[in-house]
């Protein structure tokens, strides 16, 4: 397997799992009880391993294939990378043991469902982040 096909395929599992975390998020507390999202709660701080590493190969080979190129698709995206990981890092991941800890406990109050605010805004945020990424790249496969 090429660098190309392992970045795209790292990049696509990383945004479908964000995606799916925030939809399974979402429909768990509209829809359904609080043991379900506690269900989803524990099954996103399991698969957050997976997306570190998905976010860790398509960062390494996002670099490795960009060098020093000054396309301005490539500076785009390696200017957001930096925003992705550390909103990753330093919200996603602390929201995520944060509010799993709290469903396991039965604490669904209001720091619970503040933080659920935060972990929904800044998983939207890496989506919209990481589809800029790919519609970049997209468009660097054109040229």
């Amino acid at each position: 397997m090429n660098i190309r096909k392992i970045h795209a395929t790292a990049a696509v599992t990383a945004f479908l799992l964000i995606a799916s975390f925030w939809i399974s998020t979402v429909i768990s507390e509209i829809f359904l009880s609080h043991q379900a999202v506690w269900i989803v709660k524990k099954v996103i701080v399991f698969a957050v391993f997976l997306l570190i590493a998905a976010m860790a190969i398509t960062g390494a080979t996002g670099f490795k294939m960009a060098g020093k190129s000054q396309n301005t698709a490539i500076v785009a995206k390696r200017r957001r990378m930096p925003m992705i990981a550390a909103n990753g890092l330093l919200i996603l991941l602390p929201c995520a043991f944060f509010l799993y800890s709290k469903a396991l406990s039965g604490q669904f109050d209001g720091v619970f469902y503040a933080i659920q605010v935060v972990e929904l805004v800044a998983g939207a945020t890496n989506l919209f982040l990481m589809f800029k990424s790919m519609q970049d790249a997209k468009n660097i496969r054109k040229k």
